[in-house]
């Protein structure tokens, strides 16, 4: 996990390194103070050596002013080095989720990715940024004010060696059994960020059902269990505290005890008496002080980093799947024209799943085709055109563009030849302008004239103020379904594919303008294969071949004649849509 985490710090790599490296300066220069004015108190106050005492306040004054400027730099290094972490941790991360397969985004929801892109990086940034300093500078300020004290008076010193492993235990157990109400905390944020998700995205259907109430009931369910499993950690780590304190008070008494001891009565050792001046017990309270806020910074450490091991688990997660689609190795950079052939094609997304959502697929398309694919919900049809691109690979037999495999292009050159209009049409925060060139970033206005027109959109889009420039807002929300609908059309259209997909894209639109824009696709890109996916009958009804699916299967193929006589599935879908229409027509 720590590897894997690494390799995002990069060119930040000198901050990581030279911010603790001022700690230790900070921390040695710290501990020194308090023995140079023991001096001072012993051998320049004590004795009226005033020219000492100023040498030795100066020093002082000069140890404090380097350790200072040491720390101020180790805070600015830390700062530097743990935000350009933070940084390339969430670029490392957007980029990976970028080559992931449509099965790969299956295993994770949005809202678990948008919450480890954000609060989980935001944790794992704050503990990185204590790990190189105040990680470093708690156990060299221990151990070195450890030296000190007992240099000042070993005896006394051993009280430490028993109050340490005590505090070490203690915040080992109470890091060890947080670490699962922590890890449930966060897995309730991914549930309250789909649900805020969900309710800012179909706000108008929780509006038109009059469900503000019932939304706001199951978004207070969410908080509830957050608070639940954020309680149940905060009154482990509660008790993180009052051990530090119980342990620095017993160490204060016991030193004040002892150390008064020694300076009051003395003691005899080796035929010499020894005692502790006011010098020696001054410097080993500021000791003491140095040692015991040294543990009470691991102790605070112990509870961000139980806090960040959880976040960084999942962060882990991301960055370690490994895509199920990649580029081959010798891949080809070329398509050669749009022909499809699907050969004994069996597929299923779950590939421990026990049934196929497509099973035994065998098609021919040749290219400049027209094909219509029909069925019932569920049938499979969006599944088999998605195998096209590549979206998903094969589970047995080959899918073939331009007589290649498609396992064997180059998934950029592959997926460029082939535009795919969705069956959720997605427009971006932006212009028409900036949305349409995602088909062609080098497009010209001509271009984008010519596919608006094809996808008969050309009309509105010049009836908005500013026309190509109109801003669609967050989404696309300023123009209705099938204004959206024809824009992604014109989008894929920009592309010039060798293999158009409409996978029920016009559902939103009327008859008409349906009709419209197969009519003008057949006229301006002959050598386009078209594979239009509905549900209207009207829609497919003149195209060169014809698929019905049901139950993942392709029960029957030609043409709309010869379907209507020969498969009873597409007949009834026929009959049922006359029927819809006539009832329609003699309505108005």
């Amino acid at each position: 996990m720590i590897k894997t985490l690494a390799k995002s710090i990069r060119e930040y790599k000198k901050y990581a390194i030279l911010a603790p490296i001022f700690v230790v300066f900070e921390v040695i220069f710290e501990v020194l103070i308090p023995f140079v004015m023991s001096k001072m108190l012993d051998d320049g106050i004590a004795k009226s050596d005033n020219k000492l005492v100023l040498i030795l306040g100066l020093t002082m004054i000069l140890m404090a002013a380097i350790s200072l400027v040491c720390g101020i730099l180790s805070g600015k290094y830390a700062s530097i080095a743990s935000a350009g972490f933070a940084k390339n941790l969430r670029h490392d991360m957007y980029a990976k989720i970028q080559t992931y397969s449509f099965a790969n985004i299956d295993t994770f929801s949005t809202a678990s990715l948008v919450t480890r892109m954000t609060t989980d990086i935001t944790n794992v940034e704050f503990s990185f940024q204590m790990i190189i300093r105040i990680v470093v500078r708690a156990p060299f300020m221990l151990i070195f004010a450890f030296i000190m004290s007992m240099i000042v008076n070993w005896q006394i010193g051993l009280i430490f060696l028993v109050a340490i492993p005590v505090l070490g235990v203690s915040l080992i157990m109470l890091m060890s059994r947080s670490f699962k109400p922590f890890s449930k905390m966060f897995k309730q944020y991914d549930i309250i960020n789909r649900d805020v998700e969900e309710n800012l995205i179909g706000i108008r259907a929780v509006k038109s059902f009059v469900k503000e109430n019932d939304e706001s009931e199951k978004f207070a369910d969410a908080s509830k269990g957050l608070k639940t499993f954020a309680s149940k950690a905060e009154q482990i780590l509660a008790w993180n505290m009052p051990i530090v304190q119980f342990a620095v008070y017993a160490c204060l008494i016991a030193i004040a005890w002892f150390s008064a001891a020694n300076i009051i009565k003395g003691y005899e050792d080796a035929g010499k008496t020894l005692f502790m001046t006011t010098g020696d017990l001054t410097s080993y309270f500021s000791y003491v002080m140095q040692i015991l806020m040294s543990l009470m910074l691991i102790s605070n450490i112990f509870v961000m980093i139980t806090m960040s091991l959880t976040s960084a688990r999942r962060i882990v997660e991301v960055l370690n799947v490994t895509p199920d689609i990649k580029n081959p190795e010798a891949p080809i950079f070329e398509v050669k024209n749009g022909d499809v052939d699907f050969e004994g094609v069996n597929f299923k997304y779950n590939q421990n799943a026990q049934i196929y959502n497509l099973t035994d697929c065998n098609v021919h398309i040749k290219a400049g085709q027209v094909v219509g694919i029909i069925g019932g919900t569920g049938s499979g049809k969006s599944s088999f055109v998605q195998l096209i691109p590549r979206l998903y690979d094969t589970s047995l037999g080959s899918v073939k563009v331009g007589g290649e495999d498609v396992r064997n292009y180059d998934l950029e050159t592959l997926r460029n030849s082939v535009a795919y209009v969705l069956q959720k049409n997605v427009l971006f925060t932006g212009t028409i302008r900036d949305n349409l060139k995602w088909g062609n970033e080098n497009a010209s206005d001509e271009d984008l004239v010519r596919v608006t027109k094809q996808a008969s959109a050309y009309d509105f889009v010049m009836d908005f103020p500013g026309g190509f420039d109109y801003d669609l807002g967050q989404g696309g929300v300023n123009v209705s379904g099938g204004q959206k609908q024809r824009l992604c059309i014109a989008r894929a259209l920009l592309k010039n594919p060798k293999i158009l997909i409409l996978d029920d894209s016009t559902s939103a639109v009327d008859t008409k303008t349906d009709a419209n824009i197969r009519s003008s696709l057949r006229e301006t890109a002959p050598d386009v294969t078209k594979i239009i996916i509905s549900q209207r009958v009207s829609s497919v009804e003149d195209a060169d071949l014809i698929l019905v699916f049901d139950d993942g299967k392709i029960i029957a193929q030609g043409k709309h004649d010869d379907l209507v006589k020969n498969c009873q599935i597409y007949r009834e879908i026929d009959e049922l849509q006359k029927k819809g229409s006539d009832s329609e027509g003699g309505n108005n």
